[in-house]
């Protein structure tokens, strides 16, 4: 064997393992555009394997990671809608349920305001409920009603008897002086207010048992009138308490509930009225009041003996006379024309003076006194106007 052939023979195993130990350490080359990696085999001549990364064919994380997100955030807010709709039903529940509880103590509210107001009616008479007609058992109070229309005829008696007014005013400040302190004895007592009201409840309302008693403001009405009024005003004015206060009271109760109230005030100097009175009891006053003073100027008034004692007013003949005129025939608003104003304008004081609303202020006081007053009011603009005329 030559030398040549010797030291290629040496040489080759060499190569051999070099050729194999490159095929099981393969180099592996990065670029800075793409990522190659090369591979050189076992066989004698290597092969180049280049594996490229495209990102067209995958996502990158950081888009996975948003198109996540994006998911998230819509899934949370169909959640949070859902959520939302829950808490809107929620409210809307508790909105319905407090609006129907405020409706039902309005409606409770009403019903009450209702059963006060048929209280009222039965205490105070003359009253009418907004919207009720249910019936319902009056009470009429009939022993109290005669007693108060009696007081009238009383008076009748004692003016056609030519009774003095002066011995009647002290037989009721006399009657005033033992009705006043067992009324006191009534309010502070309770075993005096038991034996009170055994005998003399029956005159009395349930609203006057823990109040000072109707008949104290009666005789004060009464003596104010026969004291400071000429005595045919003073018994007219006694009468329009006797009889037209019970007339209201009656017709008031009987049909007030079918006629509507009276309005809170009256239309000419604005007087405040009753919210309980009813537009029935207040004609009903009207009425009487107009009769009671056409039938008494009429009928009653001019008899002899109280022509001469200068017990009257107006004459159907002369009317009111003109002062400084020895009664001229029919100067002084007589005949159809001084009665016709007479009775309009008693009617009226009659019915607005029953029904005015004066607080605490009994009508068993007030109402003598405003009616007598305005009378002779009235009488004295009509003298005053007839000897403008004469």
């Amino acid at each position: 064997m030559s030398s040549p052939d010797l030291v290629s023979s040496v040489d080759r195993p060499h190569r051999r393992r070099s050729a194999r130990s490159r095929t099981k350490s393969p180099s592996v080359t990065k670029s800075t555009t793409n990522t190659n990696i090369t591979a050189s085999s076992s066989s004698p001549t290597p092969t180049r394997v280049v594996f490229t990364a495209k990102t067209s064919l995958s996502p990158e994380p950081s888009a996975k990671g948003t198109g996540v997100q994006n998911i998230t955030r819509k899934v949370i807010k169909t959640l949070e809608g859902f959520v939302h709709l829950d808490i809107l039903e929620m409210n809307e529940e508790e909105n319905d349920s407090e609006r129907e509880k405020e409706e039902h103590e309005r409606d409770t509210g009403k019903e009450e305001e209702r059963e006060v107001a048929k209280e009222l009616l039965l205490a105070n008479g003359n009253g009418v409920v907004n919207g009720v007609n249910k019936p319902k058992k009056i009470d009429w109070e009939i022993p109290r009603k005669v007693l108060h229309s009696s007081i009238g005829f009383f008076t009748i008696y004692l003016y056609l008897s030519r009774g003095s007014a002066k011995a009647v005013v002290y037989v009721l400040w006399t009657a005033l002086a033992i009705i006043a302190p067992a009324d006191y004895l009534r309010l502070t007592s309770p075993s005096f207010a038991r034996v009170y009201e055994r005998w003399l409840g029956f005159l009395m309302r349930e609203s006057e048992k823990k109040s000072t008693n109707g008949v104290i403001w009666y005789i004060i009405g009464v003596n104010f009138a026969l004291t400071f009024y000429p005595l045919d005003i003073a018994t007219v004015a006694i009468l329009i308490l006797s009889w037209a206060d019970t007339a209201a009271s009656t017709i008031g109760r009987l049909w007030g509930s079918y006629t509507p109230r009276l309005p809170s005030r009256t239309p000419v100097l604005r007087l405040p009225l009753a919210p309980r009175k009813s537009l029935a009891g207040f004609i009903a006053a009207c009425v009487t009041g107009a009769c009671i003073a056409v039938g008494f100027w009429t009928l009653l008034a001019p008899i002899p003996r109280r022509v001469e004692g200068g017990d009257v007013t107006w004459f159907w003949d002369g009317g009111v006379r003109p002062t400084g005129v020895d009664s001229p025939a029919f100067g002084g608003f007589g005949g159809w024309l001084g009665l016709s104003l007479l009775a309009v304008f008693a009617g009226l004081v009659s019915g607005v003076a029953e029904a005015l609303d004066l607080g605490s202020w009994d009508d068993n006081l007030t109402l003598p006194i405003i009616s007598g007053g305005c009378l002779l009011g009235f009488f004295k603009l009509l003298g005053a106007v007839s000897s403008w005329l004469s």
